[in-house]
């Protein structure tokens, strides 16, 4: 598996850059912008680890210029800003996830091959029977197409890029309504409660984790990784 490593700190690309690598992982180190987007542009890869505070091109103009480019590969960031706004800002960018530092090495590696799995080259999203078609923009529960409304379809779009992971109800209300939208504080709970009706029998389910957000999974996920949510 073909990794691109974005990192400055020269110690710490060397130390993951080959624990990744024990991992099974193939990796190309870069250690500025300019550098990682001549190799994202030459070179095909099966994921990114992107940190943002980069000399020569900041990380996320290179995030914009590579979906600029129409480059889908997926990408978790990796950086020491780690508040809801920027992780917004990173995931409206086009990152595919965001992991703050400090982190441990388990975890980014579960996430990239998590990332890996649900995410294809072509942009599609799964889990459990729900696909989202990046070509069409569409979701399908196996093959039959899911009516959603515009805002359903992208806060699901949002829980579906973060599959097994928590997602800030207020990094969901933005994402669909919009910073200056008079949207109701109960409205994304309006849009996840029309949602699981849509998904019952698809093997794909919300859980609420209160006070926190919401996570979408696969129903044949432990009983240990829902505690706490309903």
């Amino acid at each position: 598996m073909k990794l691109l490593l974005v990192e400055d700190d020269f110690d710490l690309a060397g130390v993951l850059g080959h624990s990744l690598s024990t991992r099974g992982f193939e990796v190309l180190c870069c250690g500025d912008g300019l550098e990682a987007l001549t190799a994202a542009r030459k070179n095909s890869f099966d994921v990114v680890v992107l940190d943002l505070t980069l000399p020569r091109l900041d990380g996320l103009e290179l995030l914009q210029r590579l979906r600029a480019d129409g480059n889908q590969t997926p990408v978790l960031v990796l950086t020491a800003r780690g508040a809801v706004s920027e992780r917004i800002v990173g995931l409206e960018a086009g990152a595919d996830d965001y992991l703050a530092k400090p982190f441990d090495l388990d975890e980014l590696v579960a996430r990239l091959r998590a990332l890996t799995r649900r995410l294809g080259r072509d942009g599609d999203l799964r889990c459990g029977q729900v696909r989202y078609e990046a070509t069409s923009r569409a979701f399908y529960r196996d093959q039959s197409p899911l009516d959603l409304s515009p805002r359903e379809s992208e806060l699901l779009k949002r829980l579906m890029s973060r599959v097994d992971h928590v997602v800030p109800k207020e990094e969901l209300r933005l994402a669909v309504f919009g910073a200056d939208d008079a949207a109701q504080p109960d409205a994304v709970e309006v849009l996840v409660h029309r949602l699981r009706k849509k998904l019952q029998g698809a093997s794909a389910e919300i859980l609420t984790l209160r006070g926190v957000g919401y996570l979408l999974c696969d129903e044949s996920s432990s009983a240990a990784q829902r505690s706490g949510a309903r």
